[in-house]
């Protein structure tokens, strides 16, 4: 398939071509716009062909879901069949980075959902998604808008590098916010519930309004993935990545006594490690600055990309963040883990 649209940029505070962008979503063609995790690649909810049709931009798989995103919670009643727990859950945390996953009503064709009979409800924070979907006035099915298996998009000029030319509209609405996609949780009973994908809503929030929350394990064979991350390889640079498990000064010394053998390695560091070990390195932050590691980490995957194509890489290093805890550290090693295909290295 060839990708040859004419694609209308528009700028961030353009009301008239949001209304266009709006327009041409509704009329069945695909426009990206920004959101407080991601970018989207938006369809409408309720057109099979629509939804197909981002399965094909994005080199995606048909079996992987689409979460869909509404301007209101309540809107999700038109779509799926709500409960009281979603409703705790909305109150607290829409809007905002949380997805929950309902069962569908008929009118969600099956191609948004994979088959499936549930959908994700997400109703985002950003002032830009609110307004796009208001103005559209349908759900919007939307992953994120990169091509299938490279780091999620953060900025514009990430989706003008992927997709121009294989949507009709792409939206500007700045940097993202919390920069990693929503968690995503499944309602398991009336006061208890199972992440599906840990992103910017961490469990303890979730313990404050539900009694019972669970992690779930991955996805098992012939399983039908109730959410998008559950089944295949994500957010891979294309330069091999390593993830480092030890102290930062060990990590920092494995990777200089790599350069010194004369390794051509790139090193994904913090502000404090990134200077005076001789290498190339991108920063994430401060090394206390959870929230700026996950709001950089896509960007910086794409940025050694970009290195890569002036100047020979053989490997990319970063640190292996904590598996558990609270807050942003289990939804960057999710991702982490997945970029990296599983390859941690004790150092």
């Amino acid at each position: 398939m060839t990708f040859d649209k004419k694609t209308l940029l528009v700028s961030l505070g353009d009301e008239a071509g949001l209304s266009l962008a709006a327009e041409m979503l509704r009329g069945g063609e695909l426009v990206i716009f920004p959101t407080e995790t991601v970018y989207g690649l938006g369809a409408s909810a309720y057109d099979a062909d629509a939804a197909y049709a981002v399965f094909e931009a994005k080199g995606r798989p048909h079996d992987n879901p689409l979460i869909v995103h509404v301007a209101k919670p309540e809107d999700a009643e038109s779509i799926a069949y709500t409960n009281k727990l979603y409703y705790r859950l909305a109150r607290a945390f829409m809007p905002g980075p949380i997805t929950i996953i309902l069962k569908k009503r008929d009118i969600i064709p099956d191609e948004v959902t994979a088959g499936g009979n549930t959908v994700g409800i997400r109703c985002p924070s950003h002032p830009v998604a609110h307004r796009f979907i208001e103005l559209a006035g349908v759900p919007v099915a939307a992953p994120s808008a990169n091509l299938s298996g490279r780091p999620s998009p953060t900025r514009f000029s990430h989706c003008t590098d992927d997709m121009m030319g294989r949507v009709s509209a792409i939206i500007d609405g700045g940097e993202c916010d919390i920069g990693l996609e929503s968690t995503v949780v499944l309602l398991t009973g009336e006061d208890s519930l199972k992440i599906l994908r840990p992103g910017g809503v961490s469990r303890d929030a979730l313990l404050c309004v539900v009694s019972d929350v669970t992690v779930a394990d991955g996805l098992r064979e012939g399983e039908i993935p109730l959410s998008p991350g559950m089944k295949y390889k994500h957010y891979a640079p294309r330069t091999p990545l390593f993830l480092l498990k030890g102290s930062r000064t060990r990590v920092t010394e494995y990777v200089k006594g790599k350069i010194a053998a004369g390794e051509r390695c790139l090193f994904i560091s913090y502000d404090e490690d990134s200077a005076g070990f001789g290498g190339v390195s991108i920063s994430l932050g401060g090394a206390d600055d959870v929230r700026s590691h996950a709001k950089r980490l896509f960007a910086a995957l794409r940025e050694a990309d970009r290195i890569g194509e002036t100047r020979t890489i053989d490997v990319i290093y970063s640190y292996a963040p904590s598996e558990g805890g609270d807050g942003l550290d289990p939804a960057i090693y999710n991702r982490l883990i997945r970029a990296a295909n599983h390859t941690i290295v004790e150092v």
